[in-house]
C-alpha cells in the first residue's frame, strides 16, 4: 500500500475515533459513570493521531503540499472533522502534466 493510500485512511479512521471518543465515549464516562469506553477510545485514537502526524510528514512531498499546507494538515488533526476535509481535498496524488492537459 502506498502512502498517500494509508494516509487516506488513517484521515478516515483518525477523524471517525476521534467523533466517537467526543460524542460516545466522553459523554459515557461523564454522564453515565461508564469509563469503559474512553480506556479503550482513547487509546485508539492515539495511536491513529500519532499515525495521522507521521503519514502527514510522509506524504506532504508526494503531495506537493508546501509548508502552509502542511501545517494546516497538522492543525486539522486537533479538530473533530477537519482530517475529513483534508482526505478528501488535500490527499489526491497530483496529475501529471500530460494527463491534465488530455481532459
Amino acid at each position: 500500500m502506498d502512502n498517500v493510500r494509508a494516509f487516506r485512511i488513517v484521515s478516515i479512521a483518525e477523524a471517525v475515533s476521534f467523533l466517537v471518543l467526543l460524542l460516545i465515549a466522553m459523554p459515557l464516562k461523564y454522564l453515565g459513570d461508564a469509563p469503559v469506553g474512553v480506556q479503550i477510545m482513547g487509546p485508539v485514537h492515539g495511536v491513529l493521531f500519532i499515525g495521522y502526524v507521521g503519514l502527514v510528514f510522509l506524504v506532504r512531498d508526494q503531495l506537493r503540499w508546501d509548508l502552509t499546507r502542511t501545517a494546516l494538515a497538522l492543525g486539522a488533526a486537533v479538530l473533530p472533522v477537519a482530517p475529513f476535509l483534508v482526505e478528501h481535498f488535500w490527499a489526491r496524488p497530483a496529475e501529471p502534466a500530460a494527463a491534465a492537459g488530455r481532459a
